[in-house]
């Protein structure tokens, strides 16, 4: 079977968020998954934030209440499901200014 593709562009914190849940959801069905992020994805998987949401206040504080999980746990999911593979674009990473040596640790792999 063939792996669930997700590609994350946007850093905005829903759409990392909504790419990591759709990753998680997948790895715990036991399917194969890759991810792949460009440009400010890439941007907020190295630099963060990871557990803030930059929405509004009373947003942000209703996850937080229902036990919405952070992107940096959704990370987590993913990456101890053992099923998934993240990986960095390299035209983003040179656009972004951001060194091999910073993006390595949080990619399997930069293409």
């Amino acid at each position: 079977m063939r792996p669930v593709a997700v590609f994350l562009h946007s850093g905005a914190y829903e759409a990392v968020h909504q790419g990591l849940s759709i990753a998680a959801s997948a790895a715990s069905l036991g399917l194969q998954v890759e991810l792949y992020f460009f440009w400010w994805a890439l941007e907020r998987l190295v630099r963060g934030p990871l557990d803030e949401p930059d929405l509004r206040e009373e947003v942000a504080d209703e996850m937080e209440r229902r036990g919405v999980p952070t992107l940096r746990q959704l990370l987590e999911v993913v990456r101890g499901s053992g099923q998934a593979r993240l990986f960095a674009c390299s035209g983003s990473l040179a656009a972004l200014g951001l060194a091999v040596a910073q993006v390595e640790p949080a990619v399997d792999q930069i293409v």
